[in-house]
């Protein structure tokens, strides 16, 4: 006897009826082929073991893809716990929110852990027990293909018995040696013979108990498996809601979990940037945008320029008839120059120069309005002289002015930009300290301009560009800003 091992014990016997099996089916199988033999058809049962293969199949891919995404979520767990233990280190203790990244960091990886096992008992297991009961079902329909063998060679050998003499037992059929039994090996050789000799002896009878045994057999087999493909081919649907419904629900309740702890975390992170800010901005402002104490040296202002008083103009030509005291009283003591009032021709060079070359000490020495011997119709004269040098000199101021003028309007002749404001003189040196600041040297003329946007100007400051960039680029792309403390407006 040889034991094998999982401790069965196998006869020879065993073994050899074992091997005619095979034998006996293979050869029903080639005589099935070849259309000597014909084959039991079951249509309904075989759409079943196609349903059931397509099933099978469908699920292990499910099985395959839902370890891979299992996996994934292990490795971004390890992804997430490293880049926030990351964070973890960097964050220096003075820093706000050090014990809420603490709790940040802790609870990210509590949840993360939750997610991951939450899937594996939800989804995984229900999975491999789904596909669990796969196997076994597989093995017995194999099993029912070989008993519907059995059962056809059976009834094969029921129908040849049948054939012979009826009536009379004991009748031997002899069969023809197969393809198979000459192929055997030489040590399977004696094996075939007796069975073929005790198949050469089988009666009408016990053709028949063959026959019954195996339909029994076949039977059993074939009505469970009748009942249980179609209800595992049904019960797919509901699997694979409850799969993806569990996956999705643990996926949501995560994310939405995880959205809490990242919005804690950017609040965090949000109000450190803001004390960042501050403390940046007040260490800035201290090293360049505040003045000192004593501040940039007083910027003096340009003295006015005075122009020299002209006495107003007559409001009339005396007539001879008008009388020296209301000559006086029209011209006043601004219009009494220092003249000889006997001579009309000592006051031609008055009348035809400027007033601004006269020596108004002289004049105003000279001008004695109690003369004694002052005749009204010389005074008169004297009054039309000096009405004639007020008109040159206004003449004269106006010439001025209109020469000013039109150095003015050359000068704006220049296009300025369209948000253009005013402009300011650069009264000190200031070095950019970012690439959004103007950089100037004293005595810079610079164009100021709006802000894009009114918030984004802050107090102290204004925006603008060098007057020299501009004529020459005509482009606001060299603005900045700059302290408008550092500047004078022109």
């Amino acid at each position: 006897m040889a034991e094998l091992p999982m401790g069965k014990v196998v006869t020879a016997g065993k073994i050899a009826s074992n091997v005619q099996k095979k034998i006996t089916r293979a050869q029903e199988k080639v005589l099935q082929k070849l259309g000597k033999a014909d084959e039991t058809k079951d249509v309904a049962f075989e759409e079943g073991v196609i349903n059931f293969n397509k099933q099978l199949v469908e699920g292990t891919k499910l099985q395959k893809d839902l370890r891979a995404y299992l996996t994934a979520v292990k490795t971004m767990h390890d992804s997430s716990r490293r880049l926030y233990e990351c964070l973890d280190d960097m964050y220096e203790n003075d820093w706000y929110g050090r014990k809420d990244v603490d709790s940040i960091c802790e609870d990210s990886d509590l949840l993360w852990t939750d997610f991951h096992q939450k899937l594996v008992d939800h989804a995984l297991i229900s999975m491999d027990t789904y596909l669990g009961q796969f196997p076994d079902i597989r093995a017995r329909i194999a099993k029912r293909d070989r008993k519907l063998v059995d059962f056809d060679s059976a009834r094969h050998n029921f129908a040849a018995v049948n054939k012979g003499k009826k009536g009379k037992e004991g009748i031997k059929i002899n069969k023809p040696a197969s393809l198979l039994e000459r192929a055997a090996p030489g040590w399977a050789q004696g094996i075939l013979s007796a069975h073929n000799v005790a198949q050469t002896s089988l009666s009408r009878s016990q053709a028949e108990e063959e026959l019954d045994r195996a339909q029994k057999v076949f039977e059993e087999i074939n009505i469970d498996l009748q009942e249980e493909l179609p209800s595992l081919w049904n019960s797919r649907v509901g699997f694979y809601v409850n799969t993806f419904q569990s996956v999705a629900g643990l996926e949501e309740k995560f994310h939405r979990e995880m959205g809490k702890i990242n919005q804690n975390l950017n609040d965090t992170l949000v109000k450190l940037e803001n004390q960042d800010m501050s403390s940046s901005s007040e260490r800035t402002q201290d090293a360049n945008h505040t003045l000192s104490p004593g501040g940039p040296p007083a910027i003096p202002k340009s003295p006015s320029k005075l122009k020299p008083a002209v006495p107003p103009p007559p409001k009339a030509t005396p007539s001879k008839d008008m009388k020296q005291e209301s000559i006086i009283n029209l011209f006043g003591e601004a219009a009494t120059p220092n003249i000889s009032v006997t001579s009309p021709t000592q006051y031609d060079a008055p009348a035809t120069a400027n007033l601004l070359d006269m020596d108004l000490d002289s004049l105003q020495a000279a001008t004695t309005p109690a003369a004694q011997n002052w005749d009204p119709w010389e005074a008169t004269e004297q009054a039309v002289v000096t009405e004639q040098a007020v008109v040159k000199e206004e003449a004269v101021a106006e010439t001025v002015s209109d020469t000013a003028t039109a150095a003015t309007e050359s000068t704006e002749s220049v296009e300025m930009p369209e948000a253009f404001l005013f402009k300011v003189k650069a009264m000190h040196d200031y070095i950019a300290n970012d690439s959004d600041e103007l950089e100037m040297k004293a005595g810079d003329v610079v164009l100021v301009v709006n802000f894009e946007s009114p918030d984004e100007q802050d107090e102290g400051w204004l925006m603008g560009v060098k007057e020299s960039d501009w004529i020459l680029h005509k482009d606001l792309g060299k603005k900045g800003v700059f302290p408008e403390n550092f500047t004078q407006r022109m």
